[in-house]
């Protein structure tokens, strides 16, 4: 029987992983499978050999203060891989975590198979990264189209199979109308899915919606949440007295809400390829404290943040970063797309020009499952 090892480093790499694997099964071959895993895996049936939430930890601060834990943490890991004898180590994002362990499995067994699925940002920093990982990684797994050249350069073998989020996925009609008030207009708010971005942006966002209540009476503010933090955003609104404020976390309802609309405020990441996809415009923030703004600053070398505006190589979408990032500057930038009908369709259609280059014939998980039957 073939055996396949999943390795994830958190829930965003959980759930990709396991939409891959979803595909596999379609095709009734005999795999055993083990993980580094969450939810999204072990509902599947998979087992992880611990708890994802042991090593997911964010920020180049924390992975500073955790170092000791965290290289323990990797030695076990790759013990359990070598243990376990896959024929293929499907590693999924979260590189920091993930390719060390890959480096160090490659080192102990050259016969298991390595397969990288989400290229590191080699466009962001560090391109000479590629030069390093294409000697432990047989296969990389690419979601953007113009980061083939990267990998071209290095003669690294790679393939292009898009992004997840632009998937076509039909789902369930929902009627959120009697979830929140009727002749309302949504905004919705994307306060980020760590405790400490949400930290950081949540009393930004709130002032925010106070100097849209005194301009605007006919919004809904819809604040998009993970389970794990819906409680923590709720307490900020309650501590406003925010009345025109809600809290969701039901992935669906999300979806539904998003697509309804008019507007998004969003921390920057890969949220805004989804918001894109809804054709809803919005506004991308960021804000970190100072040591680790430093230390990414000292090292990107982008001009943009958003990816959409890295492709296009110019700010289709307005990115309010670091000191720009206060409610003042984020109530004029919102305030001028509401007031101008035209501004908001432009950046619409900006928006879906960039994301065709992004898409592909077949679904990205169909494709990266591909991958893995040809390396069995």
């Amino acid at each position: 029987m073939k055996k396949i090892f999943i390795l994830t480093g958190e829930s965003s790499g959980d759930k990709l992983a396991s939409k891959v694997i979803q595909e596999l099964k379609k095709n009734n071959l005999e795999i055993e499978y083990l993980s580094v895993g969450g939810e999204n895996l072990k509902s599947l049936g998979i087992k992880s050999i611990y708890d994802l939430k042991e090593i997911t930890y964010i920020g180049f601060t924390n992975v500073i203060s955790n170092i000791f834990k965290i290289n323990k943490k990797i030695n076990e890991t790759v013990k359990a891989i070598i243990n376990f004898n896959p024929d293929i180590l499907f590693t999924v994002d979260s590189p920091d975590f993930t390719l060390r362990v890959a480096e160090r499995v490659k080192k102990k067994n050259k016969e298991i198979r390595t397969i990288h699925y989400v290229a590191p940002q080699v466009w962001v920093w560090r391109e000479g990264r590629i030069k390093k990982i294409k000697k432990f990684i047989d296969h990389i797994l690419l979601l953007f189209n113009f980061e083939k050249v990267y990998f071209e350069k290095e003669n690294m073998s790679y393939e292009f199979v898009g992004h997840p989020l632009l998937d076509d996925v039909s789902d369930s009609k929902i009627d959120i109308n009697q979830i929140f008030e009727k002749n309302k207009a949504l905004i919705s708010v994307f306060p980020g899915s760590r405790k400490s971005e949400i930290d950081i942006l949540m009393p930004i966002l709130l002032d925010f919606i106070n100097l849209m209540n005194n301009n605007y009476q006919d919004f809904i503010y819809i604040f998009h949440s993970t389970k794990q933090y819906a409680d923590l955003i709720q307490s900020y609104i309650k501590s406003k007295s925010m009345i025109n404020c809600e809290v969701i976390s039901d992935d669906k309802i999300k979806s539904h809400t998003l697509k309804k609309s008019i507007f998004a405020v969003a921390k920057s990441g890969t949220v805004s390829l989804e918001i894109c996809k809804s054709k809803v415009p919005s506004i991308i923030l960021y804000k970190m404290n100072f040591l680790n703004y430093l230390i990414v600053r000292s090292l990107v070398k982008v001009k943009f943040a958003n990816i959409i505006n890295i492709a296009a190589n110019k700010e289709i979408i307005p990115e309010l970063l670091q000191t720009k990032c206060n409610p003042k500057n984020l109530f004029k930038n919102v305030s001028a797309f509401i007031d101008n009908p035209s501004k908001i369709k432009d950046q619409v259609e900006n928006t879906q020009e960039i994301l065709n280059e992004f898409k592909t014939s077949f679904s990205s998980a169909e494709l990266a499952s591909k991958a893995l039957i040809k390396y069995l």
